[in-house]
């Protein structure tokens, strides 16, 4: 595959407002970045090891941390082991594969102060600080001491809509769990395995808006907005609020068909964020001991739509109901099989 055609497989693949090259050749790059996943995928292995648990509950809950996909082996997730350990290292990993694996790349350049500059890595360590801060203080009265270590691996486990879940945090106070539902919606890093808006997009969003404001009050003022150091084009500023509100339009239609079913009001609404947003669990009938077997079949491929939707990230999705998508495609298809003229073999048309 050309580069070209790389960077546009990359684009549908990979989260987040823009793609970029850490190499030169996209498929090195597409290397590195597999070549990351695989060793911190090994390496959680290797410490769940040594911590204590069984080698293929090992196995399962880094593939499950990795690709934040939240499966265990056990029903009650990674809270049927009561062990603070396996809660502490397997919260650590679903941060670390929340973050932008560029972030990694630069690392191991040893271009530290490039990594130190990221605006997404403190936006988001600043977000996870203070959610399990005011969670931390919520929920003391219900667990003592260990209120911060559950506050630590329930954020980390909904900002990576990885899913996994130690306690029934639909039993928690009413503030912790709005916390978590805004958590759902912000999601993880761009560039990493994580679903969600994205950070990136938040951060963007709110810098736009500022930029916006002070345009009202100075109209002949030049502001720009400056992302990652660099000036923000505005084709990208402007690809982030179609993006936005795209997922707010399919969000709304599909809340309100979903509201057929007659549940109550969170469990309709956290069971298509949980969907959408690719974490798992909601609140209510489909929190974490709960699930999403009372919804009707109509639901059920809804929901699913949602879910295929929010991991490839609206578009790739939308474009498959396309007239226009198909058609071209049959065409290019069809051409790129045809012989060429015997006349343009001959005599091929040279441009200067």
């Amino acid at each position: 595959m050309s580069d070209g055609h790389g960077m546009h497989l990359m684009r549908a693949e990979v989260p987040g407002p823009s793609v970029g090259k850490l190499v030169s050749r996209m498929s090195d790059s597409a290397k590195i970045l597999y070549g990351i996943y695989a060793a911190l995928t090994v390496v959680e292995i290797v410490i769940l090891c040594a911590a204590g648990m069984p080698f293929f509950d090992s196995c399962l809950h880094a593939f499950g941390t990795a690709g934040t996909g939240g499966f265990s082996c056990r029903n009650l997730s990674v809270g049927a082991y009561q062990n603070p350990l396996y809660d502490f290292i397997i919260a650590t990993f679903m941060l670390l594969f929340s973050l932008n694996f560029n972030l990694y790349y630069f690392l191991l350049m040893r271009r530290f102060s490039e990594a130190a500059k990221s605006e997404t890595l403190w936006a988001f360590l600043l977000i996870v600080a203070f959610s399990v801060g005011v969670i931390a203080v919520d929920i003391a009265p219900l667990y003592g001491s260990m209120g911060i270590l559950h506050s630590y691996f329930q954020v980390a486990s909904i900002i990576s809509t990885s899913g996994f879940s130690t306690v029934d945090f639909n039993l928690w106070p009413p503030f912790s769990r709005t916390v978590l539902v805004v958590l759902m919606f912000i999601g993880a890093c761009a560039g990493s395995t994580g679903g969600g808006i994205k950070v990136d997009r938040v951060v963007i969003l709110v810098k736009s808006s500022f930029r916006d404001m002070k345009k009202m009050l100075h109209p002949n003022a030049v502001a720009t907005v400056r992302f990652e150091g660099k000036p923000l084009p505005e084709r990208n500023i402007q690809g982030v609020h179609v993006y936005i509100e795209v997922y707010l339009m399919i969000f709304v239609v599909s809340l309100l068909l979903l509201a057929r079913e007659q549940f109550d009001l969170v469990t309709t609404f956290t069971a298509l964020a949980a969907c959408i947003n690719n974490i798992g669990p909601g609140l209510e009938l489909v929190g974490p001991t709960g699930n999403f077997g009372a919804f009707s079949p109509f639901s059920k491929w809804l929901l699913s739509f949602n879910m295929l939707v929010g991991r490839l990230e609206i578009f790739p999705m939308l474009l498959l109901f396309s007239p226009s998508m198909w058609k071209r495609g049959r065409l290019v298809h069809y051409t790129q099989n045809l012989p060429r003229p015997e006349s343009v073999r001959k005599n091929p048309v040279v441009r200067k």
